[in-house]
């Protein structure tokens, strides 16, 4: 997916969240119970922040929205694997923990990076409470993550 505007780029992280949503559902089911368990919790985390994200690009403002990214974007975004080829499936516990919270950070990098050079007030705005967004939820990925650890 090629990305111009700042909608589509909500749009794309929108996409990757239900991706991942889906290859980890998809996955989980090859999986020993306590992986299982892993990758449905991470699973309908990924759908429901997919859904939080949608709100944003509906309720962002048309401005911000029609502003063009790639004067900003240095480089290509990540690329999860789309075709959900297994990958999930074929790694223990803590793997699959670290994949989800590197794509989080590998968002927040690019988010971090794009909110260095914006300088429409409504553009910022919406990139910092994106980058707030998922900070937030990789925050909130790594307690739950560490409690279901302990357990």
């Amino acid at each position: 997916m090629e990305i111009r505007t700042f909608e589509e780029l909500i749009d794309w992280t929108r996409m990757l969240h239900a991706n991942l949503a889906a290859c980890l559902s998809h996955c989980s089911t090859s999986q020993e119970e306590r992986a299982r368990l892993l990758m449905d919790y991470l699973s309908e985390h990924e759908a429901k922040l997919e859904k939080v994200i949608g709100d944003y690009e509906r309720q962002a403002p048309a401005q911000a929205l029609r502003t063009y990214v790639y004067d900003y974007l240095k480089h290509s975004p990540l690329k999860p694997h789309e075709d959900c080829d297994k990958s999930f499936a074929d790694l223990d516990y803590h793997s699959i923990i670290k994949l989800v919270i590197d794509y989080h950070d590998q968002i927040m990098a690019l988010y971090q990076a794009l909110l260095a050079r914006v300088e429409i007030p409504e553009t910022r705005d919406l990139v910092q409470s994106l980058l707030e967004l998922e900070e937030h939820e990789s925050m909130r990925l790594v307690r739950q993550t560490g409690r279901m650890d302990d357990l």
